[in-house]
């Protein structure tokens, strides 16, 4: 008998559990327990729990102090089930993949609710729709049949259980929390913005921003209104398409200084100011609710709080434990070392294998020793910057790492012609809605074998992230965009999927620590710990980034260094 058991909440409170074959059946009768957290404990020898959800169960062991070391979550594998066969978007809950495994009618997916601000207790509710443990049960195994229609069976097993180590690892992170000083918060907010008027109107550093850019016009300017910025330029006689920082840099006018710094201040008093530290930051702890795959990529995203987004000035209010200490790791060039591992390219294999600067490493190659130019042109080979003299970087690329440049254009001609895009472990890009007909045919792409100057910027002057954020591709019907996309899809998104198990092997790593991970985003994780485990930890998580390596991409040099800084404070690691 193997170690899986399957677990499903029953209608009266209770819990039903079962044995599971290797089938993915039952393999036993099924036992009902009066308690969700005493069955868990009085099973010690599972090695995986399957069950619906983890939002459904976790919360509750978490709060009694039970740590499960390994699960499979129906609903995460359903949702990348349903995008590797070309329906992505379909409903994904249980009772949906239920239904179209007895081809009956197919309820929706219920809406997703809004994160409430420091009421952790309501972000893991369960939904209301019962899935019997029987028919859960049914719901698994024909997930392990359809793992074996893949084109990749072992690695789209390795995802699903990958995607459910990721949902463990969220639920513990979003109850332990990323330690947050208020009283530093504060603090650093007076600095900016002065002091707060009553009546909840901006505070008064932004006001005197306010009234330099209306001097600097010559009339009245709402600068929080971008229609009133774009007119008052227009009165003054510039034309501008919009009040993002990089149009506005490039302008000559007395209002643009006060403006830039007034945007810059608006926001962080928006998104990070007084009314945001009441409602998130709750006993010394910010706890946002993290989302795996929140992304068509993979990558993480949060249900409110914006986690990932938090401004260099207000980590500052990020201070560790009185004794304990903050292990700050940054993955090195991430995406390139991935499209080095996807692509099998032999020389670009052996300069990403290095821990040395990639960068340099290819300008050495192929720029004359340019690092800039170098870091221009990998970026914009995976990124899409395919003209001008984008064109003229890749040009020199493929001549020096033609397999590597080969399998993002054929992701790129793929994208165009409507196909499916798939990362190496097998996360779908979905085509656009009203593609070709041959829109679930895979891409073409071998899977098997041996600042503004860098790229183009989203508008808002931010750096480039997600695709979907920055690339007008996902969803599109223009064929050039959607290249684009998937050009940046199969890299940025098998990153994501070394990031999970990057997650999972550290998370094994510090269980026997009293370290905790507290946060983390597409290349950077951070790990709360007492002084004395932080050089521990630090090597753990180089350790886990290697093994990750090797279970997600097979033996290759490819290595991904992180830079670790131990801190007591967020701010100085960078």
């Amino acid at each position: 008998m193997t170690g899986r058991w399957a677990l499903a909440p029953a209608e009266d409170g209770g819990v039903e559990v079962a044995a599971l074959g290797p089938d993915g059946l039952l393999a036993g009768s099924v036992v009902k327990e009066g308690d969700l957290v005493g069955a868990v404990r009085a099973r010690p020898e599972v090695t995986r729990w399957v069950w619906r959800s983890t939002a459904e169960v976790q919360h509750r062991l978490l709060a009694a102090g039970v740590r499960v070391d390994r699960c499979y979550d129906v609903e995460a594998a359903e949702t990348l089930l349903l995008g590797h066969e070309g329906h992505l978007g379909e409903p994904r809950s249980a009772a949906a993949a239920l239904a179209r495994l007895r081809g009956g009618p197919v309820p929706p997916d219920p809406p997703q609710r809004a994160a409430e601000p420091g009421a952790q207790s309501s972000l893991f509710e369960p939904r209301p729709t019962h899935i019997p443990l029987q028919d859960l049960v049914a719901v698994y195994a024909d997930q392990q049949r359809r793992h074996d229609t893949t084109a990749h069976p072992g690695r789209m097993r390795l995802l699903t259980a990958a995607e459910s180590a990721g949902m463990l690892v969220a639920s513990e992170m979003n109850r332990t929390g990323l330690p947050w000083r208020a009283d530093v918060h504060r603090e650093v907010l007076h600095d900016l913005l002065g002091e707060r008027y009553a009546g909840g109107g901006e505070p008064r550093r932004l006001a005197e921003l306010a009234e330099e850019v209306s001097a600097a016009f010559g009339r009245r300017v709402r600068c929080d209104l971008p229609a009133d910025v774009v007119k008052a330029f227009a009165q003054a006689g510039i034309k501008v398409r919009s009040t993002r920082r990089w149009e506005l840099e490039s302008l000559d006018h007395p209002a643009v200084r006060p403006l830039l710094e007034y945007k810059r201040l608006y926001r962080i008093w928006v998104a990070h100011g007084w009314s945001w530290l009441t409602d998130w930051v709750r006993d010394g702890r910010f706890r946002p609710e993290y989302l795996p795959g929140g992304t068509v990529t993979g990558r993480w995203v949060t249900n409110g709080g914006g986690a990932l987004q938090i401004p260099k000035v207000i980590r500052r209010a990020v201070v560790a434990d009185p004794g304990w200490r903050l292990v700050v790791a940054d993955a090195a060039q991430m995406e390139p070392r991935v499209l080095a591992a996807i692509s099998r390219d032999p020389a670009f294999m052996e300069v990403a294998g290095r821990t040395a600067d990639l960068y340099q490493s290819v300008s050495d190659r192929a720029f004359s020793g340019d690092r800039a130019q170098a870091k221009l042109a990998v970026l914009g080979a995976i990124y899409g910057q395919t003209s001008g003299d984008g064109l003229k970087n890749l040009a020199a690329l493929r001549r020096r790492f033609p397999r590597a440049i080969a399998y993002v254009d054929d992701a790129a001609r793929a994208g165009e012609e409507g196909r499916l895009v798939r990362t190496w472990l097998g996360r779908t890009c979905p085509p656009a809605s009203g593609a070709s007909e041959n829109a679930t045919e895979e891409a073409g792409i071998p899977q098997e074998g041996p600042s503004p100057t860098e790229v183009p910027s989203p508008a808002d002057g931010s750096s480039p992230t997600d695709p979907e954020q920055w690339i007008p591709g996902y969803a599109s019907h223009n064929p050039r965009a959607r290249g684009r996309f998937a050009r940046n899809f199969v890299v940025q998104g098998s990153a994501a999927d070394w990031a999970l198990l990057l997650l999972a092997a550290l998370r094994r790593s510090c269980a026997n620590l009293a370290a905790e991970l507290v946060f983390f985003q597409h290349d950077e994780v951070i790990v709360h710990c007492p002084a004395e485990e932080a050089d521990t930890v630090a090597a753990a998580i180089q350790e886990a980034s290697d093994l990750a390596m090797r279970l997600t991409f097979g033996e290759t040099p490819v290595r991904i260094p992180f830079t670790t800084a131990v801190v007591e404070c967020y701010a100085d690691a960078k």
